[in-house]
């Protein structure tokens, strides 16, 4: 099996869009970036240009598409090849109802045999890339570890070498997707049993997971971590990310946040002139770059105000950074 990057940012809907992945980007160079989910009727209707455009220096870059129909999700898997995708991902572990709604997602866990088919044809579509598929451990109150690793071994049969294993059950009714990442609860033992179950297959594990501590402790276990929402809320957290896939125990920063910063000004900047990308559309994926520093709140306050729209993204950026400073000189004494 092709060697793979073992942290990986999450498919966060909404959110980790090509200006978020460029971002994290700029943070770790190693870790592999998914998009978030695409539905496959999306791409195949012709919006393939807007939906699978990228920035060439994200990658290791995966594709995660969502759908149920096997010809379809075949065209889309095909096409995000000849876009130049690392992976093509099947999300078969989102429960929220618009989902649901189009028969994919975490439903697909009842109906292994048609996710199996819905694999072979992708496979069969791309030649140079793995196929691979993020799931639940199981659905509503159900906790029986059978039901997952009978989905697991239907799919490895397919030929499914991968699986990213997000460490909760999906409740399909009942819960908002919010909810349904905190109220069912973490058991990463199942995750574990499966790799114990299933040694030769990747084995990586999502949910609730946060520090260099326990990213350590989960590779004692499985092959992998994938990372969602601390990547969005504590995005430096990620600078420590290629020292411990390196095994190093530095995990000072290789990057400063004030150049990070900056880079991303160049960013806004290229896009307001190639794509006609408002700099208020990216910013908001680096609102938590100065997550913990003195003076954060008055910098994030100027990058998600509304009223400068209409500033060039470098007049914002003189903004941000004077209302850093202001925050961060010293209180005279009275």
């Amino acid at each position: 099996m092709q060697q793979r990057p073992r942290l990986a940012t999450a498919p966060l809907l909404d959110v980790s869009d090509r200006h978020a992945r460029y971002f994290w980007r700029l943070l770790s160079k190693r870790a592999l970036l998914y998009t978030e989910m695409i539905n496959m009727g999306a791409i195949m209707r012709g919006a393939a240009e807007s939906h699978l455009r990228y920035n060439a220096e994200e990658h290791p870059v995966a594709l995660q598409l969502g759908g149920s129909d096997p010809a379809l999700l075949a065209g889309s898997a095909r096409a995000g090849e000849q876009w130049g995708y690392d992976e093509i991902n099947l999300n078969c572990g989102c429960p929220s109802e618009r989902v649901q709604s189009g028969a994919f997602g975490a439903c697909l866990m009842r109906e292994p045999v048609l996710v199996a088919d819905c694999l072979k044809a992708m496979q069969d579509a791309v030649h140079a890339i793995p196929v691979t598929v993020k799931h639940r451990i199981g659905l509503d109150k159900d906790e029986s570890y059978a039901m997952v690793r009978d989905f697991v071994g239907t799919l490895a049969d397919a030929g499914c070498q991968v699986f990213i294993v997000h460490a909760r059950n999906a409740w399909l009714k009942g819960l908002s997707p919010k909810e349904n990442r905190e109220i069912p609860p973490l058991r990463y033992e199942v995750a574990y049993q499966l790799k114990r179950d299933f040694p030769d297959l990747h084995i990586s594990v999502n949910g609730g997971i946060a520090h260099a501590e326990q990213i350590r402790a989960h590779w004692e276990h499985v092959d992998g971590v994938m990372i969602g929402r601390e990547a969005w809320h504590n995005p430096w957290s990620l600078t420590s990310w290629d020292a411990l896939m390196e095994g190093s125990e530095d995990l000072r920063p290789r990057v400063d946040r004030d150049a990070v910063e900056l880079a991303m000004v160049e960013y806004m900047e290229r896009e307001a002139a190639q794509h006609d990308t408002w700099w208020y559309a990216v910013a908001r994926c680096m609102l938590g770059l100065r997550h913990g520093q003195r003076g954060a709140r008055r910098w994030r306050q100027v990058w998600s105000d509304h009223r400068l729209k209409s500033e060039p993204a470098r007049e914002v950026y003189r903004l941000a950074q004077q209302a850093l400073a202001a925050d961060q000189l010293p209180v005279s004494g009275t």
